[in-house]
């Protein structure tokens, strides 16, 4: 009596390592973002939470607007748009509209994610979309930085944050540069230690660098992403920023183009999203190491100070072409019995 072959399906790399839901994993970020979100509220006070909370507000909004109708609201249980909102605040300065952060969200959920198919289909990081999108809308809004509040001042609200849509708010508070900004415009470098806890001006979530470190690699040992990107990411731009360091001094050193920025949030929250990453090990390689190269030549030899944003949505894009030149090849016999090449 003959024992029929089983029918085995012969994949290519990366195989399911553990079991872990979309809910599950949307989570574990977001509880790795509240260190980051309290570090925002200890440095610009009530505002930063009021920021983050519009930004959530308007990427839950479009996902309930946006959804299917006969599955309306359904999508809202997966945790990605509140993700996407918290991210969005966290790359937003203190001082914006809380309509522009609304806005964003909600152009993040509708231009970066439910205009391809919705989770799981998007080319771009939603999150990265809606920045861009205010970036472009709004570019005085959100590159004006204010100083820091600090605890005793935790409870002021910035004036600005209430302006109406289409109207200008009344200053109320000293605006001043960020470390990039500095460093760009006036040559002059934030030390490493005012970069590592977060005494300096900037987006949300980008000051506290020690914070961002400690909770990336919590994420990297559980496991959430994977660890190539960020250290790839990390290397090319010390090396690359190193280099031009040696062979020009008034450039800065790879200590202050690892800790300045955004790029530290970009590197663990952003880049690394599994839906807009390549997945194959030399894919992820390639990517942090265009995302480094990128970052680097735009902060020095770009009209912008900063360059972590267009460098990740630059190479979102590439990740399809990656894939597909860094796909391994699959052995073995099809269903029908054929050899594969």
């Amino acid at each position: 009596m003959s024992q029929r072959d089983p029918q085995l399906l012969i994949q290519s790399a990366p195989f399911l390592r553990r079991g872990i839901t979309t809910p599950g994993l949307m989570t574990e970020v977001i509880l790795a973002l509240v260190p980051v979100i309290l570090a925002a509220m200890w440095y610009f006070g009530i505002s930063a939470l009021l920021v983050i909370v519009a930004a959530t507000a308007g990427a839950t909004a479009a996902e309930w607007a946006m959804g299917p109708g006969g599955t309306r609201g359904k999508s809202l249980l997966d945790g990605s748009c509140i993700l996407t909102g918290i991210l969005l605040g966290l790359c937003l300065p203190p001082g914006i509209a809380l309509w522009m952060a609304f806005l964003g969200g909600a152009a993040g959920i509708g231009l970066g994610k439910l205009v391809f198919g919705g989770l799981g289909q998007n080319l771009f990081n939603p999150a990265l979309i809606g920045r861009a999108f205010l970036q472009a809308a709004f570019p005085t809004a959100i590159t004006t930085w204010s100083q820091q509040s600090g605890p005793a001042d935790f409870f002021h609200v910035r004036a600005s944050n209430f302006a109406l849509p289409l109207m200008q708010s009344s200053v109320d508070a000293v605006t001043t540069a960020t470390p990039l900004g500095l460093m760009k415009f006036e040559s002059k470098f934030t030390s490493i230690g005012e970069l590592l806890i977060g005494n300096t001006a900037g987006s949300l979530g980008e000051t506290c660098g020690i914070v961002i470190i400690l909770c990336g690699i919590v994420l990297a040992v559980r496991r959430t992403f994977d660890w190539r990107i960020p250290v790839s990411i990390l290397t090319t731009v010390a090396v690359f920023s190193g280099i031009m360091w040696l062979i020009d001094n008034s450039y800065p050193t790879p200590p202050f183009m690892l800790l300045s920025g955004g790029l530290l949030f970009g590197t663990v929250y952003m880049a690394t999203d599994p839906v807009t990453s390549p997945l194959v090990p030399r894919g992820a390689w390639l990517f942090g190491i265009g995302i480094g190269l990128l970052v680097v030549m735009i902060r020095l030899w770009g009209g912008l100070p900063e360059g972590v944003m267009y460098a990740i949505l630059l190479m979102n894009a590439a990740t399809p072409l990656i894939e597909r030149v860094t796909q391994p090849r699959a052995f073995g016999r099809t269903e029908k019995g054929e050899a594969s090449a």
